[in-house]
């Protein structure tokens, strides 16, 4: 279990993450052209494309992608024009992809129209793949946040719990968590990073000498590891360890170990400088789809521990 250090812990409550936009569904192809569904000898589907970005143009709002929402819209969502512009691209030829007539876009195009109608990640494989072109490859784990995560993280009133990515920097939080990791929204957004925190500890603190406290420390980078395994590309991965193994021995010895393992759940016993002496379940849950970890401080119920959480929420409740 990670506490923030006690001079960013006692801030007040944290500011939102801005939620990036969902997958959409999508639309059978219409009648052929030129073969069976509207494909193309290369692969391309012109009617799915077709309908594919009219579906993303018609969801989005100008003031969304920085617009002024000018006069009063007939239809919704942006104006061929507008995306047009937005993706670099002339208006003449953005038209005759969306009324499956155009030509074979490249992958920078392809890229730019992303962009521009702000595509989820799996947006944008669809995008590409119904295109007939590969999708770009994924250099690193995602730092989208979820309008679904985002919503759970609110939801959940009575229990501290936080949001990280792969290399454990903190995307999103609830007001409970602001108790264990300080209001974050005062944090510089390259400073929220827990195993950076963690290790910035002097070798002094009392948080080294608890051995719940260290096994959590081992077996988060044992995490970190499996992480660089699968995404030995991603910038923030390699330079956060390439930090660490120059400023932190008890890091580098803990990376030399080579110890690679998924989070499992761990009972912590934490005496909190605010809230006393504290007791539950630190679990961490993997998000497949973003490889996201979202942890979550769970008390046995009807313990003390859940009655302070209970209490702190219902001083804050609307």
């Amino acid at each position: 279990m990670f506490v923030m250090p006690s001079s960013l812990a006692g801030l007040a409550a944290p500011g939102e993450s801005r939620a990036e936009a969902g997958t959409g569904g999508t639309t059978l192809a219409g009648p052929a052209r030129g073969m069976l569904g509207g494909m193309t000898s290369s692969g391309l589907q012109r009617d799915e494309l077709a309908a594919f970005l009219r579906t993303r143009r018609a969801r989005l709002r100008p003031a969304e992608v920085g617009l002024p929402e000018g006069e009063r819209r007939r239809t919704p969502g942006l104006r061929r024009q507008e995306v047009a512009q937005l993706a670099g691209m002339s208006i003449d030829y953005y038209i005759r992809l969306e009324q499956g007539r155009g030509p074979h876009p490249s992958r920078q195009v392809l890229a730019s129209m992303a962009r521009a109608l702000m595509l989820s990640r799996d947006e944008r494989e669809y995008l590409f793949r119904i295109a007939g072109e590969n999708p770009p490859r994924t250099v690193g784990p995602s730092r989208e946040v979820t309008p679904g995560l985002r919503h759970l993280l609110d939801a959940m009133t009575e229990t501290p719990a936080y949001l990280v990515d792969a290399a454990y920097h903190v995307l999103a939080w609830n007001h409970l968590a602001t108790y264990f990791v300080g209001d974050l929204a005062a944090v510089p957004d390259a400073d929220r990073n827990m195993i950076r925190w963690t290790f910035r500890q002097p070798a002094t603190d009392a948080h080294w000498t608890d051995a719940d406290a260290r096994c959590f420390v081992q077996s988060t980078v044992a995490d970190l590891r499996a992480a660089y395994g699968r995404y030995p590309a991603d910038p923030a991965i390699r330079e956060l360890v390439t930090e660490l193994l120059g400023t932190s021995p008890r890091f580098a010895q803990l990376w030399a170990e080579h110890d690679v393992e998924e989070r499992r759940p761990m009972i912590k016993k934490v005496p909190h400088p605010r809230l006393g002496s504290l007791e539950f379940e630190c679990r961490v849950l993997l998000v497949p789809e973003t490889e996201q970890r979202l942890i979550v401080y769970v008390p046995e119920p009807g313990s003390p521990t859940q009655a302070v959480f209970r209490r702190i929420a219902e001083r804050v409740a609307p």
